[in-house]
């Protein structure tokens, strides 16, 4: 971060900002228009799509923004604002994305099937993408950096959220020579029979949706955060859902619970622990060999233990976005992206009992809840994707906690998300051992 204001406040004073476009205008997309307005040097609010202008609107009136067009279609006016430097907002994507001169576009809507194909078309025209949405990078962040690669664009998933910071962590302890062996997430709450009824009032508090709060009770969004990790630094999990010890005690007293030989043997784990401090947080267990190093670091009071813990006692969301955003742009650095093939996915359970002919209703709803499992065994044993499960039929009886699989559901199988995940599939085959 250090490295990034100084280069943004070059770009204040050569007036050259970053000229970022904002697909989405939630409490996210709120706050991201605020902090670039307000807060951040060298970067500006080149055009904002949302679904609903006035949403768009009162983002940029509480930013103070109060010279900007609105575009009703028209794809001129939206570049004829950008280039007399005006900010613009559209409620047609296409507009957005045909901008000629944006240089990154942050995706902050929080769906998958319109975040992808918006993502998609976006690499298409030459746009680099900065994603803040773990649901999309979850399921198809291998596709994502591939196809970005092929159109010479960037892409990555923002700091901000748990898997960004747990990654800025996760570099530094490699960087200064430990062995990472466990990605871990500190949870308050977790409950996965929560449904958007039970969580109504929070998300009114906090100006969230239901669905978005349930996710978060249930564990489906741990679940995405985690993958991310997994995927990006190619850890496995211990088991299917992860451990997910519970504690009140601090996560520096919690190493023993882990038995360092199995995690090795899996290249590290993703895990989250329910309770412990610091909350909310994330921490990362590593090794190190080195006798003098050891030494050393019982001198600073870093233990004696196999393992180490370091720890960020916070998340700060869009807050650190923009530094992700000139990671990006400046430094081609990406906060996080898939290493390669899918390692962990998220899979579908039954959060209450299910019958023939009951339709899903998808992530942060009433009907399931989403798992970790690692991704030879989701393929081998055909289990259904969350990030496919909304709107398919079930074709049979199905008990609160089953895990569901493509025999058990019927499900269009012309439709986009489930022929990119089966595009997804055949760009990295599981070979058989």
């Amino acid at each position: 971060m250090m490295l990034v204001d100084n280069i943004l406040k070059n770009r204040e004073q050569n007036n050259n900002p970053i000229k970022v476009g904002i697909v989405g205008t939630g409490a996210m997309g709120f706050g991201l228009i605020n902090q670039i307005t307000r807060y951040t040097p060298g970067m500006t609010v080149a055009g904002v799509y949302n679904r609903t202008p006035a949403k768009a609107i009162q983002a940029f009136d509480y930013s103070g923004i109060s010279d900007y067009v609105v575009c009703n279609g028209k794809a001129k006016t939206a570049q004829d604002a950008f280039d007399s430097g005006k900010p613009f907002i559209t409620r047609d994507i296409d507009i957005l994305l045909d901008l000629k001169g944006i240089d990154v576009l942050v995706e902050i809507t929080g769906t998958i099937e319109f975040a992808l194909m918006t993502v998609l078309k976006a690499f298409k025209k030459g746009i680099s993408v900065l994603s803040f949405n773990a649901e999309l990078e979850s399921a198809f962040g291998p596709l994502l950096k591939q196809t970005a690669c092929d159109y010479g664009v960037r892409y990555g998933l923002s700091d901000g959220d748990q898997p960004g910071v747990t990654m800025n962590l996760y570099r530094h302890v490699k960087c200064m020579g430990f062995e990472p062996l466990l990605c871990g997430n500190i949870k308050s709450f977790h409950d996965r029979y929560r449904n958007p009824e039970t969580q109504k009032g929070f998300a009114a508090k906090w100006g969230m949706s239901p669905e978005m709060v349930t996710s978060f009770a249930d564990g489906t969004k741990i679940s995405f955060e985690q993958s991310c990790i997994a995927n990006a630094t190619g850890m496995k999990v211990a088991k299917r859902g992860m451990l997910g010890y519970h504690s009140n005690e601090h996560v520096d007293e919690l190493t023993h619970l882990y038995d360092v030989d199995r995690v090795r043997e899996l290249g590290g784990i993703v895990d989250y622990v329910i309770g412990a401090k610091p909350s909310p947080g994330v921490f990362i267990y590593a090794a190190i060999n080195d006798p003098y190093s050891k030494k050393i670091l019982s001198y600073a009071k870093m233990g004696n233990g196999q393992l180490y813990s370091f720890y960020a006692p916070y998340h700060l969301l869009f807050f650190e976005i923009t530094s992700s955003v000139c990671r990006l742009v400046d430094l081609d650095d990406p906060v996080i992206i898939s290493k390669k093939e899918p390692v962990v996915d998220v899979i579908t359970a039954a959060k209450v009992n299910l019958y023939k002919g009951d339709i899903i209703d998808g992530i942060g709803g009433f009907k399931t809840y989403g798992l970790c499992e690692n991704h030879d065994i989701v393929l081998g044993e055909n289990i259904l994707p969350m990030a496919l499960a909304k709107g398919s039929v079930l074709k049979r009886n199905v008990k609160r906690d089953e895990i569901l699989s493509f025999d058990d559901v019927e499900i269009d199988e012309s439709g986009f998300l489930f022929s990119m995940n089966k595009l997804l599939d055949n760009m990295f085959p599981v070979l058989d051992s």
